[in-house]
This record gives C-alpha cells, structure tokens and sequence, in this order.
C-alpha cells in the first residue's frame, strides 16, 4: 500500500517541476500515474515524475524524449528502466513534517522572509549555486508563480540560508534547502519556522539523501518512502 505521505510529497514535488518548466517557456502533462515532459526539462529537473505506485514505465517513458539526458524521478522506487538505457542516478527518501509538531526555533539573529523582486532572487541563486554556474535555472517568472515562495535566512544583512517551498497541493513542499556555512539544522529550523509561521497547520514534505536527511529529520521531519532518479545515457 502506497504511503499518502510519500503520494502527497511525489505529487507536490511534481508540481514544482511543472512551476520550473513553466518559468522556462515550457509544459508539462499531468496524468492519472505520471507527470511528463515531451520537451527536455531544466538542467537538474526530471523529465517524469511518478504518481502512483502502480506506474508502470510505458507511462513515463512512451511520454517523453528518451535519449541520453532524459531523466525519470521514479517515486516509489519501483521501475526497472535498465533495460531502456537507464541506469539509476541516486536514491533518496520522501521526507514529511506533520503541521501539529512544536516549531523548531530559528536560531537567534537570523531573519527569515520571503523574496519578491528579481534582484533578491539572483542573490539567493548566487548564493545557492556557490559558483557553480546554475544560478540561471531560477528566472524571474517564478516570482510571480503562486505555486512558489522563495524564502532567505540573512544575519545582518548577509544572506546565510534560503529554501524554494512549493505549494500547489496540500502541503508545503520544502526544496532547495541550502546553508552558506554549510549548518543544515539552523538552515531547516529557520526554514520550518518561517513555513509554519506563513501558512500554519500544513505538513511539510520534500525529498533528501544523505546528510541533508539527517538534519531534516533532527528537525522532526520522518522519512516515508524510497525514491529513485533514473539517467539515461
């Protein structure tokens, strides 16, 4: 039986995409099992997103450019795409906070806010990149996406911590998370605490691996279910 949680988190997660491909001129399809792309997505964003348990990979892979790049987000860790030339990119977990729990405390001198103009947005993608050369996947159009908030953790002045938080559904998808000092538990409590504070009594869900999980769920955020990215080529 597929967890509502890790069904709720694939579904926002996908909504996310969708917002990302919107703001670079292009659309995505949502279907009873999949969300696709016929057009190659953003560097980093994949091509499909599995809804449900039971999609099977006609669902994503008869709906998309298949050749090397394409990338398939397997939601529920249960496609084999080996056999179309895919090999699995990483594993990670969905990730849900329910809204009852105490609000982590944002650590002190640390303001938390929510971005609105193009200027703010490509100091929060410098800072997120940290010289990598993608800053440019985050355009302007998503300011004015209501789907999406932009949050920024800055001390004096200095932006030290940012977060995309995604809210096309039913719960506020938290991803991009991201510490300048590289403190993922200041960077979730200061984030949390801003979500809780912008839109109380929704449950936070996202996806992580490794040790941005750990500090996720330090902040009492539970792993749900396995996740899967799948690259061709």
């Amino acid at each position: 039986m597929t967890d509502k949680r890790a069904a709720s988190a694939a579904r926002d997660n996908a909504e996310w995409c969708e917002a990302m491909c919107r703001a670079h001129g292009l659309s995505g399809a949502f279907g009873a099992r999949a969300w696709t792309s016929a057009s190659r997505t953003p560097l980093l964003y994949p091509d499909a997103v599995t809804l449900a348990k039971d999609a099977t990979a006609d669902d994503v892979l008869g709906a998309v450019s298949t050749g090397p790049g394409c990338s398939v987000k397997d939601s529920f860790a249960t496609l084999d795409l080996s056999g179309a030339g895919f090999h699995v990119l990483f594993e990670a977990q969905w990730i849900h906070r329910e809204p009852g729990l105490p609000t982590p405390t944002a650590p002190a001198g640390v303001a938390w806010s929510r971005l609105h103009t193009p200027d703010e947005l490509a100091e929060w993608a410098a800072a997120w990149d940290g010289g990598d050369g993608l800053a440019h996947l985050f355009r302007p159009e998503l300011l004015s996406d209501p789907s999406v908030a932009f949050l920024a953790g800055r001390a004096e002045g200095r932006l030290t911590a940012g977060a995309v938080v995604s809210r096309a559904g039913d719960a506020a998808g938290v991803s991009n998370l991201f510490a300048v000092d590289d403190d993922l538990d200041a960077a979730w409590a200061g984030c949390l605490s801003a979500v809780a504070d912008a839109w109380p009594g929704v449950p936070v869900v996202g996806y992580e691996q490794g040790d941005d999980l750990s500090a996720a769920v330090r902040q009492g955020c539970v792993p749900v279910g396995p996740l899967r990215v799948w690259l061709a080529g």
